[in-house]
């Protein structure tokens, strides 16, 4: 009688072990959970920015190509750069997985980055731009959408900051892995946007 009250010691001890890890285990996956969803809202909003950014191109290049003798190959530079924006699969709902995604997101946005910035110089050796009222507002809207850019990625890396931290702490860092949740990388790209609209280049216009 006394080893049969002992063996049901032991497994309501074990039990409750077991309903420990339990409800340790939920509380860790439902922690998770709301900080991935937390990065992935931060994501949205970073591209939120990048489609703001992107949408102004358009009228940006058109306004900027009725310039006489303006270089071509700038504007060549930026079609071609904003086409290969748009190539990109990436879910512009979900933050990258791995940092290859990444990776691949950052090159794409830099070089669009990087032939919006070489634009914006050139136009400073075209007085009738300068002048242009249109343009003007198309610049200052292009300055404050880089400015919210650098905010929204402040605010993703923060977010990927704090899920990285709670899967890697303990006790989560036990059940992380089983539960599908690993590391995500950190966003430090020079913005752009998803999706290219269509850009009519027209040269000769005066």
């Amino acid at each position: 009688m006394k080893k049969v009250f002992i063996g049901c010691g032991v497994l309501v001890a074990l039990a409750i072990i077991v309903l420990i890890f339990v409800v340790i285990g939920f509380g860790s996956y439902n922690k998770l959970v709301k900080q991935s969803a937390g990065v992935d809202a931060q994501w949205a909003q970073v591209q939120n920015q990048y489609q703001r950014r992107g949408d102004l191109i358009p009228n940006l290049v058109q306004t900027v190509s009725g310039a006489a003798n303006f270089e071509k190959s700038t504007l060549t530079q930026i079609a071609e750069a904003r086409a290969s924006v748009g190539k990109m699969t990436i879910d512009v709902t979900k933050a990258p997985a791995t940092a290859e995604q990444l990776a691949e997101f950052e090159k794409a946005q830099g070089q669009l980055g990087s032939a919006l910035s070489r634009l914006m110089s050139i136009t400073e050796n075209y007085p009738e731009l300068k002048a242009n009222q249109g343009f003007r507002d198309l610049q200052a809207q292009l300055e404050g959408t880089e400015n919210r850019i650098t905010v929204e990625r402040g605010s993703f890396n923060t977010a990927v900051q704090s899920y990285n931290v709670a899967v890697k702490s303990m006790p989560t860092a036990l059940y992380a892995g089983m539960m599908g949740f690993k590391e995500k990388p950190y966003f430090a790209a020079v913005a752009g946007s998803e999706k290219a609209p269509a850009v009519n280049f027209d040269f000769n216009k005066k």
